[in-house]
């Protein structure tokens, strides 16, 4: 993002979110209304979170800005939807379906040498991490703290995520922040 996003931006970005899911549950046609210009219209990346009364239902989004984030955050809400690692999300879901965008900053390398230099470099509770071989790659957002609060943990269920059984040779770490927006639950029923 090169415009800061303010708390009205993420309002209308986590709206704009849950009704791309409403709309796509009940065959309606998304309709929203943005504002002439500003930071939704810059390229950015997203991540859209879906979860039903505290479980994951999905999460899906992009890590490199490549179009508008008004665009970005209702194509990954609509992906998220169909997240493979759990059933798809349903009309049953949605009342008590709460929706989080997360608009992430543009990813910076951390030193990664060995797993000691890359825990001394990440700052628990503030970096998103992305590690990668050049073949595989595999991310968790910065709210993934809350449920991994230990640099240990964090790394090690990042490396099991990404298919590492121990520290791959030529591993690039990438630390990245995020702005998070939610428009929770409840919902009327579909």
């Amino acid at each position: 993002m090169t415009a800061p996003l303010s708390p009205m931006d993420g309002r209308l970005l986590a709206g704009l979110a849950a009704r791309a899911v409403r709309a796509r549950l009940s065959g309606e046609r998304l309709t929203a209304q943005l504002p002439p210009s500003g930071a939704v219209h810059a390229d950015g990346a997203s991540f859209v979170t879906l979860e039903r009364a505290g479980t994951l239902r999905g999460c899906v989004g992009t890590l490199e800005p490549s179009r508008p984030l008004h665009h970005d955050v209702v194509h990954n809400a609509v992906r998220a939807m169909r997240d493979p690692r759990v059933p798809p999300v349903t009309a049953a879901d949605w009342p008590e379906l709460d929706v989080k965008v997360s608009v992430l900053d543009r990813p910076a390398d951390l030193p990664a040498g060995s797993r000691r230099v890359l825990l001394e470099a990440l700052v628990p509770h503030v970096h998103g991490l992305i590690l990668t071989d050049g073949t595989r790659r595999a991310t968790f957002l910065p709210s993934v703290w809350a449920k991994l609060p230990s640099a240990d943990q964090f790394v090690d269920a990042l490396l099991r995520k990404g298919g590492w059984s121990e520290w791959p040779t030529g591993l690039r770490a990438l630390a990245y922040g995020s702005t998070e927006f939610q428009d929770r639950s409840p919902r009327s029923p579909l």
